[in-house]
């Protein structure tokens, strides 16, 4: 059976596919599609092959704050798993793209057949858990231009992409800061040459560029991920 271009789907062993792999689909990932809000209950797991998913925090005012990302590595729908069914994020597409998906029903009969499966989750969720964590301390401890930096690398990794659409609303909510800072980091970056911006339009030109100018969250982060899950 081939599989679709997923980290997760792509480490399982032969038998722990085949618990799950029959009972796929390919969905597409629309620019902007909510897949669950907080509080409501996730249905399917959703296994990205392209794009990237947003896992953000509605607060007041109606301004919403990232925390994590879900990209061609993992899966969403792990907390879900492990835990209660309820979402404890929204979850938005942040880069359209295309996954794989499954009725959660139907990966939690499968977690309970597999103890290596259940495992994988839990790394997988590990994972998210660490990168929510580090957020919050870049968040409250970070200048503008390495939080940016940090999340525009991310976002590169995650979609395999140079190309993104991004607004600077969308980079706002993102690091958690306003939208004229994001401008004003956007620009130093362009006149950097480490990207290009136009309308929304990013082209990532110089990644040691933004590496050397992101705080040491994304190197954090990274090196947890390749600890928890392999080497991306």
């Amino acid at each position: 059976m081939v599989r679709p271009s997923n980290g997760f789907l792509s480490a399982l062993s032969p038998d722990d596919y085949e618990l799950i792999g029959p009972h796929l689909r390919t969905v597409d990932l629309p620019h902007d599609a909510v897949l669950v809000e907080t509080g409501k209950t996730l249905k399917r797991a959703y296994f990205p092959h392209r794009g990237v998913i947003s896992l953000v925090v509605e607060l007041a005012k109606d301004e919403h704050v990232q925390v994590a990302m879900i990209g061609r590595d993992s899966l969403l729908g792990t907390l879900s798993i492990m835990g209660d069914a309820d979402a404890l994020n929204t979850a938005i597409v942040l880069v359209p793209g295309v996954a794989s998906v499954v009725d959660l029903d139907r990966l939690r009969i499968a977690a309970d057949q597999s103890s290596t499966l259940r495992t994988l989750l839990t790394r997988h969720g590990l994972a998210v858990y660490v990168q929510a964590q580090q957020t919050a301390g870049c968040s409250a401890a970070h200048p503008v231009e390495s939080r940016l930096s940090r999340c525009l690398l991310q976002t590169h990794d995650l979609s395999g992409d140079s190309r993104l659409l991004l607004t600077q609303e969308t980079m706002a909510q993102m690091i958690g800061a306003r939208r004229n800072s994001v401008s004003l980091v956007a620009t130093s970056l362009q006149q950097a040459n480490f990207i290009h911006y136009s309308r929304g339009h990013i082209q990532i030109v110089n990644l040691d560029g933004l590496r050397q100018t992101a705080c040491e969250c994304y190197a954090t982060v990274k090196a947890q991920y390749d600890r928890l899950l392999g080497a991306r």
